[in-house]
């Protein structure tokens, strides 16, 4: 039985397969649309979501399957008390295939252990979001035309944000990719992440406080949110949260052909009068999350 709890799970062949084929779904879409005829998708989303939850419903349609599911917990026999383990050994009776979203880290992991049918994890507390990288790395790929031989920019929150994690246990395994951390000193990369992933492969990285010192050097800038929340003072918030949001000036010295990326949803580090700055690819990101689940779905499920 296969499924995706983790990018780890893919081998670098396997990723580049999968991008591969999304590329041709872009290029050839009505090969595609009956190819899950008779197939059903269940979307079990215990925390709400926008874009991962309606990427994994579009792909399934545009396969031309079904989608059956719910949007929160309180819409399910979780609200009762249901057991992971119980909900989708019922859920797996009824369909294929299972995307699933959960506030606690391993849930799918249990999920798959019961299911009966191909888990994908949609997102696990702060660990995993494997479907998040693979829209990341086909983003990439589609922009420069390679995964290798590149300078990352990783901008914001770098301590808890789970797609800049699975994004550089991804990129790492690509010849020739450094990166550059830029954060406050408040959201770090944690130390684990450099240690198990950058320092054992010998990847090289720089940290930085300074976006505006950093964009020269960059081919992708990847920004991501910087929380109050994670402020443990209001005034340190204050005083740091202008510093990582990107502007057009703030670009002047960015090459011309470097991409913007965002997981989305930007709250404000990304001011809006860098939408129809070519290079940035944040929208062109969120499309990108269809073909790439398409191109699972059909995996997962043996289809060719």
């Amino acid at each position: 039985m296969n499924n995706l709890l983790s990018i780890t799970d893919l081998s670098t062949q396997e990723i580049d397969s999968l991008i591969e084929k999304a590329q041709d779904i872009i290029a050839n879409p009505d090969a595609y649309h009956e190819k899950c005829k008779y197939k059903k998708l269940a979307t079990l989303f215990f925390e709400p979501s926008t874009r991962t939850r309606l990427s994994f419903e579009a792909a399934m349609i545009d396969l031309g399957g079904r989608v059956m599911g719910f949007s929160e917990a309180q819409a399910s026999s979780a609200a009762k008390g249901e057991s992971v383990a119980d909900t989708v050994r019922t859920v797996g009776c009824y369909v294929d295939i299972i995307a699933m979203r959960h506030p606690k880290e391993g849930a799918p992991l249990v999920a798959s252990m019961h299911a009966g049918v191909p888990v994908i994890n949609a997102g696990d507390g702060g660990h995993n979001h494997p479907t998040q990288t693979l829209t990341d790395l086909l983003t990439i790929k589609t922009e420069k035309g390679r995964l290798n031989n590149m300078t990352i920019g990783l901008c914001g929150d770098l301590k808890f944000g789970r797609t800049v994690h699975s994004l550089i246990e991804a990129m790492s395994r690509y010849d020739g990719i450094k990166f550059v951390l830029i954060s406050p000193d408040e959201l770090k990369l944690p130390n684990y992440v450099k240690q198990e992933t950058l320092d054992k492969k010998g990847i090289e990285y720089e940290e930085t406080t300074n976006l505006v010192e950093a964009m020269p050097k960059l081919d992708i800038l990847y920004m991501t949110r910087v929380q109050r929340e994670r402020f443990f003072n209001e005034e340190d918030y204050i005083r740091l949260k202008d510093s990582y949001i990107l502007t057009p000036e703030k670009l002047v010295t960015a090459k011309p052909d470097m991409t913007i990326m965002h997981p989305l949803p930007r709250v404000n580090e990304i001011s809006v009068a860098v939408d129809d700055d070519p290079r940035a690819a944040y929208f062109r990101q969120v499309k990108n999350g269809k073909f790439i689940r398409m191109a699972l779905i059909m995996k997962l499920l043996g289809i060719s």
